[in-house]
């Protein structure tokens, strides 16, 4: 797909935006801190997860994200972490990393916009260590059938607005399906309920 003007220069500045309001900063505060050692974040985007880590527990951070111009947006957050951090421009479908290479995965507010979600899943649970965690909160489809409908209808009109994110993804049967065994919170968080239905937790390999 050719990127656009809006692409470009204005979906970079929104995505920042929607992933800095409270709703989501609290979820990232009550999760973040757990991740130790080395570290994959899939998805790092502007960096709005970094002050969030515990730098006393973490070695590296290694964060992916096809968009570069995340990574642009990102730098000022690097610099201020004070954490040994790794960029690469890619997506998480296939990783050039070894099996059994990190301690922690983090995943927040990604695998709704990945292409293929499994796939990705698949590869984190290959990089982690035995015993090793993934720790996740993904925005997703809400148990309520009225508001699943609407995330239904308007995920056409929803997807090329906000990068690509889908609605209506069922995160916990995506984890079980890449070979995950999870432990899931889920509720409504504040906001319309089409987008406010979260799913977050820790998993590892079944």
């Amino acid at each position: 797909m050719t990127e656009t003007w809006y692409d470009r220069h204005v979906l970079p500045w929104l995505i920042d935006l929607a992933c800095g309001v409270p709703m989501f900063t609290r979820q990232r505060a009550r999760l973040i801190p757990q991740a130790h050692g080395r570290v994959l974040e899939v998805g790092l985007g502007t960096g709005r997860n970094l002050p969030h880590y515990d730098a006393a527990r973490v070695q590296q951070v290694v964060g992916v994200d096809p968009a570069l111009r995340m990574h642009r947006l990102a730098a000022r957050r690097v610099k201020a972490s004070g954490l040994n951090v790794e960029l690469m421009g890619l997506s998480a479908e296939k990783l050039p990393a070894a099996d059994a290479s990190f301690d922690t995965v983090v995943s927040t507010y990604t695998l709704c916009s990945i292409p293929d979600p499994v796939a990705a899943l698949r590869e984190m649970r290959r990089v982690l260590k035995p015993g090793g965690k993934l720790l996740f909160s993904e925005h997703g489809r809400a148990p309520d059938p009225g508001v699943a409908r609407w995330q239904t209808r308007l995920q056409p009109y929803w997807k090329p607005m906000a990068g690509g994110c889908h609605l209506d993804r069922d995160i916990p049967a995506l984890l079980a399906e890449a070979g995950f065994a999870s432990d899931v919170q889920a509720r409504y968080l504040w906001g319309p309920r089409v987008v406010s239905f979260h799913y977050w937790g820790e998993a590892v390999a079944a």
